[in-house]
């Protein structure tokens, strides 16, 4: 896969270099600074792009906005965030498009070589990946929502759907057969009031419902 990192903390983008390129991933570009991600995404187009959320000069969100600029120019461009902290806007304004081909990982994560490769993978592919961390963050959140008709059974589903998981990593986590947990999706679908469509698009679908619910 062709490669942009932006992130402005020098060992750590140096980290991910050196991990992507050993893989046999190419690099295309390493940027340091927000104002120069939008430039490197739009010259490169790359398969897909490693983002820092806080970035300088502000430090604020500039890799978010660079990212959310981006996907408006090249619709569907895959973005695996890195973040510091669970912020949950942030992954609910990145999945409001809802086309999928995004992660949203805390930093700890990438320490975890397989599941940040994984991860990536995954997200390149179009589909998602959100931080264990964060999808319990929201889970604690959730009061007064569409979700609350989901059964504990189905909300677990859900939040494993968020992660990225696919029906047969859900079922081994869950201790469950994999029709079981087709099941389950099949009524969060019908609960969330997801029309029978793509499947694919249904899951990432039913993620910015559990974001946003």
């Amino acid at each position: 896969m062709r490669v942009v990192i932006a992130e402005d903390n020098a060992l750590l983008r140096e980290g991910l270099v050196l991990l992507l390129t050993s893989v046999g991933h190419e690099v295309v570009a390493v940027v340091g600074t927000g104002p120069d991600i939008l430039p490197a995404l739009l010259a490169h187009r790359p398969d897909v792009a490693v983002l820092d959320v806080r970035m300088p000069p502000g430090f604020r969100d500039e890799g978010l906005r660079a990212a959310l600029d981006a996907r408006r120019q090249l619709p569907g461009l895959p973005i695996l965030v890195l973040s510091q902290y669970v912020e949950q806007s942030y992954a609910a304004e990145l999945l409001g498009d809802g086309t999928g081909g995004i992660g949203y990982l805390l930093k700890d994560r990438v320490g975890r070589v397989d599941e940040f490769l994984e991860a990536l993978e995954r997200v390149a592919a179009g589909g998602t990946a959100l931080d264990p961390e964060v999808v319990s963050e929201l889970l604690v959140r959730r009061r007064d929502s569409p979700l609350d008709s989901l059964t504990p059974r189905e909300r677990q589903v859900l939040g494993l759907m968020a992660e990225g998981r696919d029906n047969s990593t859900i079922a081994t986590t869950l201790f469950v057969t994999e029709r079981a947990v087709s099941k389950h999706i099949g009524n969060i679908f019908s609960k969330l009031g997801l029309p029978p469509s793509d499947s694919g698009h249904r899951r990432v679908l039913a993620v910015l419902a559990y974001l946003n619910g």
